[in-house]
Order: structure tokens, then C-alpha cells, then sequence
């Protein structure tokens, strides 16, 4: 029997990752393997140097800390440049990098205590590229380079770019590296905002969001019968921006609540596609 933790990408809503990780790993509910995309790879990137309860505390005080300063740094020239065509985005990936080099805790993939693999897109092709070995801060910074946002990241001579654009909760290679048991842990998406968003960071963030927990419902959907699934459920109703740092605790602390609720109720494992679809709240 092989666990895999499957992690999807979300910007700031990946602060709801990191409270259903504490609640798992508090029930003794371990991954083998790891695989993630986008803020998905950056958590899961911590949890495979270290999946202890303290180790998942110091990841919690970390998202408690970001700022969207200091993980989109925007510029009025980097902005300005993008726009106009002469570069092919907007915002540096300079926040993230430096978030990586700080704390990651490997140099290399395949040096990661829990096997990790995160997931990115070919620029070229569109094809979804699966990062098992090699530099783990390009890996990772590659697989959360949000199109048009964030830079392309070059690896082994290939441009690739956030691994949500084509798989963003990664099922499928989960199930190719032989998990048997599979750990969905989806950010969800912001389902009760009371005003558009105002920057266009936050509408892009919106978008991409919405469009990718869609095609994760279709996958839980099209892999049921692969393997054991578990989508711990997504917070809902959630009114928080995917470009709004400031709610990481709030975020954490319920994800922590409502994944030990659902834990203890003995989740019936049907109809899991449906926690994701398009909803309204009246």
C-alpha cells in the first residue's frame, strides 16, 4: 500500500493546505510520496523535508509572516514592460526565490526525506512535466510561475510554467508512481467574495482558481476507480481574495477545525467531485 499526499495550487489559499496537513499528520496520516502544483509544490516541498507536527508548525508561522509584497514584489516598470510585449510578464519571481533559498530545507529533488514531484507545464507544448530530480528551487519556482505573471522558469533547456494551467491537483501521477491511496488537499476556491476583485493580480488569481478546481472535480471524477480517493474538503463558504496574504491564520486555523470535524464524522467517500464545482451562497 503506497499514500500519496496530492496538493493543488491556490496563491494565498495555500494557507488551507497547511492546516488539513497539520490535522493529517496529528491523526498519524502520513504520505509516502508527495506530489504538488504551484503553492501546492511549495508546501509539499516543506513537508517532504520534514512532516513532524513542530515541522508543520514552522511552516504555519511562515505563511502567518508572507505578505503579497514579498511574494508578488510589483513594479511599475516590471508591470509597464510586460504590458507593452517587451517582457513576458509582470511581476518578478524574485519573492518567491528568496522565500525558497531561505527555507527550503534540500538542495535537490532527489534529496527531499519523502520522495516529492511537482508538477509543471511546457510553454511549448502545453504538455504537463512531471520534476522528480534536479535543483528543488527551480522545480518548485517552475511549477508556481503563473502565466503572464510570473516568469517562465527554464529547466534541462525546457520553459515551463505553473503545472496548474494542465493538472492542477495532480491525481493522475499520483496513481502513475503507484499510490494506491490518494490525499487530495484542494485549496478550493473564493466562493462568497463580496466585491470584484480591484487589482489585476486579484482578478487573475480569481480566474485561475475557479478554472482549476473545475478540471479537478472532472479529474476525482475520472480516477475514483483508480485508487482509494480522499478529498479532504475545501473550506466553504470562503470570502478570501487568492492574492490576500493577511487571512493565513484565520485560513489555517479553520482548515485545521473542518478537516477534524470531517476526520471524525468518517467521511463517505461519494459524489467528492461535487465539494468543488460552481456554487452560489444566497
Amino acid at each position: 500500500m503506497t499514500t500519496a499526499f496530492v496538493l493543488s495550487g491556490g496563491a494565498s489559499l495555500g494557507a488551507i493546505e497547511v492546516g488539513m496537513l497539520q490535522t493529517l499528520i496529528g491523526r498519524g496520516i502520513r504520505p509516502d510520496l508527495i506530489v504538488g502544483t504551484s503553492v501546492g509544490a511549495l508546501n509539499g516541498a516543506w513537508l517532504a523535508a520534514g512532516s513532524s507536527e513542530s515541522d508543520l508548525r514552522e511552516l504555519a508561522d511562515l505563511w502567518r509572516g508572507l505578505k503579497r509584497s514579498s511574494v508578488f514584489p510589483t513594479g511599475l516598470f516590471t508591470g509597464f514592460v510586460g504590458f507593452v510585449g517587451i517582457d513576458n510578464h509582470l511581476v518578478s519571481n524574485r519573492g518567491i526565490r528568496r522565500i525558497l533559498e531561505k527555507h527550503l530545507r534540500f538542495g535537490r529533488m532527489e534529496d527531499a526525506p519523502i520522495p516529492l514531484h511537482v508538477i509543471a507545464a511546457d510553454v511549448l507544448t502545453g504538455k504537463d512535466v512531471r520534476l522528480s530530480s534536479g535543483p528543488a528551487v527551480d522545480a518548485v519556482l517552475a511549477s508556481a510561475a503563473i502565466p503572464g505573471i510570473l516568469p517562465p522558469v527554464v529547466v534541462e533547456g525546457r520553459a515551463l510554467m505553473d503545472g496548474g494551467v494542465v493538472n492542477n491537483t495532480p491525481i493522475s501521477h499520483a496513481i502513475e508512481l503507484g499510490a494506491t491511496t490518494v490525499w487530495v488537499l484542494p485549496t478550493g476556491y473564493s466562493c462568497t467574495l463580496s466585491e470584484v476583485p480591484r487589482s489585476a493580480l486579484g482578478m487573475a488569481l480569481l480566474g485561475v482558481t475557479l478554472a482549476i478546481n473545475q478540471r479537478l472535480a472532472l479529474d476525482i471524477e475520472r480516477y475514483e476507480g483508480a485508487a482509494d480517493i480522499k478529498v479532504v474538503p475545501p473550506l466553504c463558504p470562503l470570502d478570501t481574495s487568492p492574492a490576500d496574504f493577511g487571512d493565513a491564520d484565520e485560513l489555517i486555523r479553520r482548515a485545521q477545525e473542518q478537516t477534524a470535524q470531517w476526520l471524525d464524522e468518517a467521511p463517505v467517500e461519494v459524489g467528492q467531485a461535487d465539494l468543488l464545482l460552481p456554487h452560489m451562497h444566497r
